[in-house]
């Protein structure tokens, strides 16, 4: 007996996950509910919705990352993380709920309309969170320090020796000031 394939599409946020089903044909996707955000209600839907082998599950990437995408896999669920920038807009489409994402996602999916991304590994996630938080360390300590300087710019104290700025000098010419 054939499994029909049921499209599922997932509006993912911080608590709730909403679900929206396409079957497989013409008809109208459903909305199926919202369920929490924990691996035990997932784990409970996918058993409702039907086998592994026939769930095609995506849902659109954001800051909840790659979790979800990752324990579907271990489920034995195929499963597409879909960039937001590539999911065509209708002129005139404003209002967003997560009813309304969902649904969209599972008759986008269906249709084929949807092109998901490259979902790293771990260790390559781990690795560009760690370049991504040095470098908005690095940008904070460039906006501080423009902040600082303007701020003595404007009561006239400028560093005017030779010598690297935030360097030694500098730093000792700061800490004498009162």
């Amino acid at each position: 007996m054939k499994l029909n394939t049921k499209y599922v599409g997932l509006d993912v946020s911080k608590e709730t996950i909403a679900v929206a089903i396409a079957d497989e044909g013409r008809e109208a996707s459903r909305f199926w509910g919202t369920i929490t955000n924990t691996e035990a209600a997932v784990r409970k839907l996918m058993k409702q919705l039907g086998e592994p082998g026939q769930l095609q599950v995506c849902y659109e990437a954001g800051p909840t990352g790659y979790f979800l995408y990752r324990y579907l896999l271990t489920l034995g669920i195929e499963c597409t993380v879909i960039a937001p920038s590539l999911i065509p807009q209708k002129p005139g489409e404003k209002v967003k709920t997560d009813r309304r994402d969902a649904i969209k996602l599972a008759q986008l999916f269906r249709a084929g309309e949807l092109t998901g991304i490259y979902v790293p590994t771990e260790e390559d996630e781990a690795l560009r969170d760690l370049v991504r938080a040095r470098e908005a360390i690095k940008e904070d300590r460039q906006r501080t320090r423009h902040r600082i300087t303007k701020f003595l710019l404007r009561y006239n104290l400028v560093f005017s020796e030779k010598g690297k700025k935030w360097g030694t000098k500098h730093r000792t010419w700061l800490n004498g000031l009162s």
